[in-house]
């Protein structure tokens, strides 16, 4: 048996639902971010089902393999210029942020008789894309061209939080988003329908009702796929934080010495790892390692059970004071972060099951 990745899909759809109704409630629109799971297929599809009002991810290929439906497509990663023809073909709405992509874009949108939407990233603080938001007239140039240009069409502004820099969203932070929308709609004599306020880092903002009120969308992955928050990384109340598990099969079982006999140096990845002697333990090794999922990332769903640490193909853990006895052939099961989750859906060596 390969490792596999077994997904709740009711545990999975009851999540979006609330999240979705959530947003909804406060009149906000959620892009469901589909980039954690690959976009796996049934997933895909229980999205749409449950009532996301657009589907978004980093990666073409995975936008490329999504099931056809009329949601609107959101490219998250900045295109490259490269990809330009490939982002207006698959895509109906990217994040932008430089104006030489955007010329890319509204040319091979004429080439493709097809408008595409841009909304422009503005960076508050975080530091990773975005134009700087104190930079009101680099801002409101871009905006000015991309509301012009008969090939696009400026659906609006949005920011990243916490994925680079850990800025939490505050009401102070994204009230500088909402600012700069209000300048850009004075200066060029519009309305903005679509202000993205961040990812599910936000949320804590919304369940606290401090969400600043013009903003208008959500992008939303995380907090379905593992039932949390990210600002803080708490539950959120009324999902499930359990739809994912990682299962892996025991391939050795034997008692050993608890540290290294040896000189220590570095391991495979570079690192020289440090070790406590507990004296002679139970050691299980099992068929997944880091070249699978984020060892580091994982917990035993198994009480007792304890990861010691994971080469590029192996998991050891410590067995010794788990609540049962295990034996070879066995399958353990992990809860996993978001890391975890992430590199396991990228890994073909893992394999996906939807109960």
């Amino acid at each position: 048996m390969q490792p596999r990745i077994v997904v709740d899909l009711k545990k999975f759809r009851k999540n979006a639902r609330v999240m979705f109704d959530m947003c909804h409630q406060n009149g906000i629109s959620a892009s469901a971010v589909t980039k954690v799971f690959c976009a796996s297929k049934p997933l895909v599809e229980a999205l749409i089902e449950e009532g996301a009002d657009f589907l978004a991810d980093s990666r073409l290929k995975n936008i490329s393999e999504y099931p056809k439906t009329s949601i609107k497509k959101i490219l998250l990663r900045l295109p490259s210029i490269d990809e330009a023809e490939e982002t207006v073909r698959l895509c109906d709405i990217s994040l932008n942020s430089e104006a030489l992509t955007m010329r890319s874009l509204a040319d091979a949108a004429k080439s493709q008789g097809k408008r595409h939407g841009i909304v422009l990233m503005v960076d508050v603080g975080d530091l990773r894309e975005g134009m700087y938001w104190k930079n009101i007239d680099l801002i409101s140039n871009s905006a000015e061209y991309a509301s012009k240009e008969p090939w696009l069409d400026l659906i609006g502004i949005g920011v990243n939080l916490t994925c680079y820099g850990s800025i939490i969203p505050s009401e102070e932070n994204l009230g500088r988003l909402c600012a700069v929308a209000t300048e850009l709609e004075s200066r060029l004599g519009i309305v903005l329908p679509h202000i993205s306020g961040g990812n599910s880092s936000s949320i804590h903002l919304l369940l606290s009702g401090r969400m600043p009120k013009k903003i208008s969308n959500l992008r939303l992955g995380e907090a379905i796929a593992r039932g949390c928050e990210t600002a803080y990384s708490k539950p959120i109340d009324g999902l499930d934080q359990d739809l994912a598990l990682l299962e892996a099969q025991l391939i050795e079982i034997q008692e050993k010495p608890s540290y290294p006999e040896g000189d220590i140096g570095l391991n495979a990845f570079g690192e020289k790892p440090s070790f406590e002697d507990k004296g002679r333990r139970k050691r299980g090794v099992l068929a997944i390692g880091r070249q699978d999922t984020d060892s580091s990332g994982i917990s035993c769903a198994t009480p007792g059970v304890f990861i010691l640490g994971a080469s590029s193909d192996h998991l050891i853990v410590d067995l010794t004071e788990a609540e049962k006895v295990f034996k070879i052939g066995d399958i353990l099961r992990f809860k996993m972060n978001y890391s975890a989750i992430l590199r396991g859906f990228t890994s073909r060596y893992v394999d996906k099951a939807f109960i």
